[in-house]
């Protein structure tokens, strides 16, 4: 191990008690929340990987113009992370190249008798002749949004360019937003010394909407809503697990609507990578999603993506290799 990196304030936006990990992209701006700091590192070329991780939508891979697999739930283990949900959290590398993500996955994924989460299940990332069988969809609605960038709708021409015969799909409708707040009850409770010691008090960020008002808010909920609000997590599980008995991996905008919402509270991974720059030439992405434990399905079609372009190859200028 090189380094252990920092993240803002309790994994949770662009928050610091003292010091700032920057964006290499921008130094101004910081690089986001709960893997900032690996974010950062590795954009920079700091160091080859890093581990960071998503509990519900975490943008360092974006902000930093990294590549970055948050793995199914359950296949990588959680010792010795900061908890904030356990039925949430996941880690998963940080690196250059999906193939990169495919190879450090590998190695860290499996059981190790701590996180008793953790299951042991195959991975294996499809040969190109397999490649041919996977049903790819898109979620025709997200990229006909008005807020979907150019850079997501090329995205969908390059795979077609590449032979993919591309399925439109709709993810199944239901109320996600409202099982947001078992999140919050979750994180209340993992960080419950915090509140009863009133260290939350010390915490930089003290407005409405942040962890120490998130927290003390979260105490009120009724142990009877977060029952019902697991149930129909259930449902939701449920509907998710039908939509990939038609098709094996879809590509959406990495942040639209509730898809990373849905996607944490199932537990479905997610490969996140570069897709192109904005107008302030800060880095965008773009998101696979496979099925639970068909790990290997998203980073193949990831990668056939990668490498029909250069996006994962560009350094910001600073760190440029000449």
């Amino acid at each position: 191990m090189i380094a252990k990196l920092s993240l803002g304030a309790l994994a949770w936006g662009d928050v610091w008690f003292d010091g700032k990990t920057r964006n290499p992209w921008d130094l101004e701006q910081g690089s986001s929340g709960s893997s900032a700091g690996p974010g950062s590192a590795t954009a920079a070329g700091l160091v080859v990987f890093s581990i960071g991780s998503e509990t519900w939508e975490s943008t360092p891979s974006t902000r930093n113009g990294v590549s970055g697999l948050r793995p199914t739930f359950g296949t990588v283990s959680r010792a010795g992370a900061m908890t904030l949900s356990w039925t949430m959290d996941k880690l998963g590398p940080m690196c250059r190249s999906v193939a990169d993500c495919a190879l450090i996955y590998s190695n860290i994924r499996g059981s190790d008798n701590i996180d008793r989460s953790v299951m042991d299940v195959p991975f294996q990332v499809p040969k190109p002749r397999q490649i041919e069988n996977l049903r790819i969809a898109y979620v025709g609605s997200a990229f006909e949004d008005t807020a979907t960038t150019e850079n997501d709708k090329e995205v969908l021409d390059i795979l077609r360019s590449l032979g993919i015969k591309l399925i439109p799909i709709e993810l199944p409708e239901f109320l996600t937003n409202a099982l947001s707040f078992l999140l919050s009850v979750e994180a209340a409770a993992a960080f419950d010394e915090l509140i009863r010691t009133n260290q939350d008090n010390e915490l930089v960020r003290q407005m409405r909407m942040a962890w120490p008002n998130v927290f003390r808010r979260s105490r009120y909920i009724p142990a009877v809503e977060y029952i019902q609000a697991n149930r129909a997590r259930v449902l939701l599980n449920e509907k998710m697990n039908e939509l990939f008995d038609s098709i094996d991996v879809y590509v959406v905008p990495s942040f639209w609507e509730d898809n990373l919402l849905r996607t944490n509270l199932s537990g479905h991974l997610c490969v996140v990578l570069p897709n192109g720059f904005n107008n302030k030439d800060y880095p965008t992405s773009i998101s696979f999603i496979a099925d639970l434990y068909n790990d290997g399905n998203a980073i193949a079609i990831a990668q056939l993506y990668q490498e029909a372009t250069s996006w994962h190859k560009r350094y910001p200028p600073k760190y440029a290799v000449e």
